[in-house]
């Protein structure tokens, strides 16, 4: 079976996986990751371990990073630390309606021969940075590169903590964003306070377009709130329901309490089920 592990580049930062090769290096060690011009440095977060056969295509570890690749890794973070600071001085003077959100180095390999820094960036609309990218090739004395950011990409890039207290989804492990709509927060009952569902980069959060599966198979085949249901105390009518825990909450016809069941212990009407067109056999219980 074919080994994973899991890296990063920044601590706390977007997780890469890679095949270990003939490397068995430990958490916190430093690994060499395949890129497009020269092998970068990065740490292993999640050791090498044995996975399905379906899972392939991954690169291949690049070996074991040497001291001589720790010093050049903290050479060129200190490098694109003052391409930030010079990039974001020349802006100011030419009073351009852009801000800096991260800067890469290749001091080798390029296809120019010349080192390249990439600057990405955000703005409002288009920006005329012609005059930019010359004065920063002059003052950097390197091929210089600008890239413009969505603000989903953005987000990603800086990472940040999300409304539910934990690492943003795009700066950790999502690959690509797909299409969120407000029909999803609506079948997931959230609020259309875009405040309220909305993430780390103004648009709408990632984790309803992937929890809303769950949430469809919730509104086609559980109770819906008003439908009489059998529990394990008695009868009650269903008054609330919780998605992640798939339990329901039910007020008892005897005693008007509320109680919360697990779906599988409850059973619906006949006539609420196919009310909404379900065999009767597709109700939980």
């Amino acid at each position: 079976m074919p080994m994973m592990m899991a890296v990063t580049f920044t601590r706390s930062g977007r997780l890469y996986y890679l095949d270990p090769g003939e490397h068995r290096p430990r958490v916190g060690d430093r690994v060499l990751f395949p890129t497009s011009t020269s092998p970068e440095v990065c740490e292993v977060v999640w050791g090498p371990e044995r996975v399905d056969d379906e899972i392939g295509g991954l690169p291949v570890c690049a070996g074991i990073a040497s001291d001589d690749d720790v010093r050049r890794d903290e050479e060129n973070r200190r490098r694109r630390a003052e391409i930030q600071v010079a990039a974001q001085r020349l802006i100011r003077e030419q009073r351009l309606p852009m801000k800096v959100s991260a800067v890469d180095w290749a001091d080798v390999g390029h296809e120019s021969g010349r080192p390249t820094a990439t600057v990405y960036f955000t703005a409002g609309g288009r920006v005329d940075f012609r005059q930019l990218v010359r004065d920063l090739a002059t003052t950097l004395d390197c091929k210089v590169q600008l890239t413009q950011l969505t603000p989903r990409d953005d987000a990603r890039v800086k990472g940040g903590i999300g409304s539910c207290g934990r690492d943003t989804c795009c700066s950790t492990f999502l690959v690509d964003f797909d299409a969120v709509t407000v029909r999803m927060a609506r079948d997931q009952d959230l609020p259309a306070n875009p405040m309220k569902i909305s993430g780390a980069c103004g648009r709408l959060m990632c984790c309803l377009k992937y929890e809303h599966p769950l949430y469809q198979e919730a509104i086609n085949n559980w109770p819906a709130d008003g439908d009489t249901v059998e529990t394990p105390e008695g009868p009650g009518r269903v008054v609330g329901r919780n998605v992640p825990s798939e339990t329901l909450v039910v007020r008892l016809a005897a005693n008007g309490k509320t109680s919360v069941c697990p779906v599988a212990s409850t059973c619906g009407s006949r006539r609420s089920y196919e009310s909404r067109g379900a065999a009767p056999g597709d109700s939980p219980g």
